[in-house]
């Protein structure tokens, strides 16, 4: 439970509060059944289940001139093919690799096949229908970059420019998709009072949407807040936004960082995203593998976006490596190959979620011991939210003021918000913060 996880039960004591009350009848009294969710279909708009898509205008875009040269060259069967279109060096024997212990020729423009296939396995899953269908795109980004491609794909083919964003949100967000040429809004998210999910101003607000805006959602640990949706509450969202044929553009940087940081489970932290690709309709999925493989440094992403069917997937495709090419060109590959490398292996995937669920035990240790360090100094307010939050990250409800007197004070630094990363404490740690929090609400308003 994350703070107001129930359907809110509203009073008509407004015009708003009356149409928020209509709605969610109307989502409630829809046979709304969250096991059998995958199955249903809402066919009102060309995101969900009908067979138009928003994207069967695309057109088929022709292969890059240079790089396009290799991909013909990699198709072609012929033993005395020969490739003279790429601009890299060859040895006598045709080799680039100056250092012969790893290949590093240039990945295609959409990157490591194999990374491409498992990490939208990962995501959508092994018996997803767009898989059996072939209806998605998968391409390598890296990592942040998936998002701006994804949204500067949207705002040259997509017939909306609106995106709405949770309040709060990642701090990059709104950069990221104005710069991209979309307008960005506000979708309420957070509830201060409760540190807790304001769900009724969330469905009020995406009721209020135009048709067709754009809803950036994140897939699970929501930065900054910790605050997740229940499963509940997500059917009902994806029911509202494919009834107002909304497209749904997922940012995925924590999958095992939610429950799975709480279980291991990488499934139950794709919950959110299968929901909505199982019932036919379209969506964005932006992947990080940052956190959950720590690959900070090697920027390794992807972006998925299911389609309708794989026709309009491979079109789908064809443009955004116009999108990508004048901006990175193509993806490096060391990173994308440990990726690949740990996927497909049963053991060392089996070793991977052993090690996640280590993670997952030290962030709920950490929460834990927070907690108990703050009740037992009597600290003023209800710090429950500690422990109810999910994820790498915690909300804290310090306001900027506190925060400042903590790092004056207790040399401690955070984001002026009050987020803290759960992961950067230890056992030793923890008594100097919980001191520093004390401090912070009995000396600072």
């Amino acid at each position: 439970m994350h703070g107001d996880n129930t359907s809110p039960s509203l009073s008509p004591s407004s015009p708003a509060d009356r149409r928020l009350s209509a709605l969610v009848r109307h989502l409630e009294g829809s046979s709304l059944n969250v096991c059998d969710s995958g199955s249903r279909s809402i066919a009102a708009s060309p995101t969900s289940g009908s067979l138009s898509s928003v994207f069967d205008h695309l057109v088929r875009a022709p292969e890059d001139p240079i790089l396009g040269v290799t991909v013909a060259y990699n198709k072609d069967p012929s033993p005395v093919k020969l490739n003279l279109g790429v601009g890299a060096y060859r040895t006598e024997v045709f080799k680039t690799d100056l250092c012969a212990s790893r290949v590093k020729e240039y990945l295609p423009i959409v990157g490591l096949s194999d990374f491409n296939k498992l990490s939208a396995k990962l995501i959508l899953g092994a018996d997803s229908p767009a898989s059996k269908r072939r209806g998605f795109s998968t391409v390598q980004c890296l990592v942040g970059r998936s998002l701006r491609v994804g949204a500067e794909f949207l705002a040259r083919h997509y017939h909306q420019r609106t995106i709405y964003i949770p309040q709060p949100t990642w701090g990059n967000h709104p950069k990221v998709f104005s710069l991209a040429g979309l307008s960005v809004k506000t979708y309420r998210y957070y509830d201060p009072a409760t540190r807790g999910l304001n769900f009724k101003g969330l469905l009020e607000d995406l009721g209020s949407a135009p048709s067709g805006a754009i809803v950036l959602l994140h897939a699970c640990a929501h930065n900054p807040t910790g605050v997740d949706p229940t499963l509940h509450q997500w059917e009902q969202i994806r029911q509202l936004m494919r009834s107002k044929a909304l497209l749904p553009f997922f940012d995925s940087a924590y999958q095992s960082n939610a429950v799975g940081f709480a279980s291991g489970n990488l499934d139950a932290d794709a919950q959110s995203v299968r929901m909505f690709a199982k019932d036919g309709g379209e969506c964005l999925v932006a992947q990080s593998y940052a956190k959950n493989m720590g690959l900070y440094g090697e920027r390794v992403g992807a972006l998925s976006i299911v389609c309708r069917s794989a026709d309009v997937a491979s079109r789908v495709e064809s443009q955004l490596k116009l999108v990508i090419r004048p901006m990175y060109s193509n993806p490096p590959i060391h990173g994308a190959s440990i990726v690949a490398t740990i996927l497909k292996d049963r053991s060392m995937f089996q070793e991977w979620t052993i090690e996640l669920k280590a993670m997952a035990d030290r962030i709920i240790c950490m929460r834990q011991q927070l907690f108990d360090a703050l009740r037992s100094r009597a600290t003023p307010g209800d710090w429950s939210h500690i422990i109810k939050q999910i994820g790498m990250f915690t909300f804290t409800g310090l306001n900027s003021k506190q925060v400042a007197f903590m790092t004056k004070e207790y040399h401690i630094y955070m984001t002026s918000d009050g987020r803290i990363s759960m992961a950067g404490l230890s056992s030793r740690t923890v008594p100097h913060l919980a001191d520093a929090i004390h401090a912070a609400v009995t000396r600072v308003a």
